[in-house]
């Protein structure tokens, strides 16, 4: 494994292969081209801060199919597996198109952050509706749909409207796993003080805390937890009352006096 603080200038499926050893990375973070057909360079500053006059062109992200992408296509195809057969499915679908480049280029790249993940390693990529369902696919080939664990979607702070379609207002992360032993950090904190003033500001005056009044809409109902409440009658799939603490924690309640029970206990 190189030194953590080694950074590569170069082809990242190059450097894969070449420099970093079987299941040594804990979390991978890629955000790749998206096929946005643009291009994009490396821009350098003097050491004064001004521009420097010559840029690197890092690359275009608009590709064809050519006979570049018809090897990168007959090299993953050649080795087998469940990625060969997406890919051919993706040819039989697609046909040799811009979009099939693209996810020929992705394809052993994909390969190369699988076998380098450790077992209990987790992988995010960073994609847009372009081709997320493309891609998700072809994780699925990679790491299994088993490993599957979420497809979030990242809201985009600034977005542009479109006269003819609703705008693009969101990309797309794909979590996978190596295996099923994922470790997981829970991602938790506290809530400001400002969150918990508006959100808060019930209590009832007992020590047990402020609370706030929330949907008690509950899909699966238990008979002794459907209640009549505040005059109101539960719908028809019931309710159950709970009570959500500043903490985080979430609690049952049973001994609400004017609570009117419709269902056996």
């Amino acid at each position: 494994m190189p030194d953590k603080n080694t950074l590569y200038y170069g082809d990242n499926l190059d450097v894969l292969r070449r420099h970093i050893k079987d299941e040594s990375a804990n979390l991978i973070y890629l955000d790749p081209p998206f096929n946005s057909a643009q291009g994009y360079n490396v821009l350098f500053a003097e050491r004064d801060g001004s521009q420097a006059a010559a840029q690197i062109k890092a690359f275009d992200d608009t590709w064809r199919w050519d006979m570049g992408a018809e090897q990168s296509y007959q090299e993953t195809v050649e080795r087998g597996g469940k990625v060969s057969q997406v890919l051919q499915a993706f040819r039989g679908f697609l046909g040799e198109n811009d979009m099939l480049a693209y996810l020929t280029m992705m394809a052993p790249r994909l390969v190369e952050l699988h076998r380098v993940l450790t077992a209990t390693g987790s992988i995010y990529l960073h994609c847009d509706p372009t081709a997320s369902h493309y891609l998700k696919l072809l994780m699925d080939a990679v790491f299994g749909p088993e490993n599957y664990r979420n497809e979030i979607t990242w809201q985009r702070t600034n977005v542009h409207n479109d006269a003819k379609k609703w705008g693009d207002i969101a990309d797309i992360l794909l979590y996978y796993g190596k295996s099923g032993s994922v470790t997981w950090n829970s991602p938790r904190a506290l809530h400001g003080e400002a969150y918990v003033a508006a959100k808060y500001r019930n209590d009832d005056g007992d020590g047990r805390g402020l609370y706030t009044l929330d949907n008690m809409t509950s899909p699966h109902p238990r008979p002794n937890m459907t209640y009549e409440w505040m005059g109101h009658q539960p719908p028809p799939a019931g309710v159950t009352l709970r009570i959500r603490c500043k903490n985080s924690t979430t609690k049952d309640v049973s001994g609400i006096p004017t609570r009117k029970k419709s269902g056996p206990a």
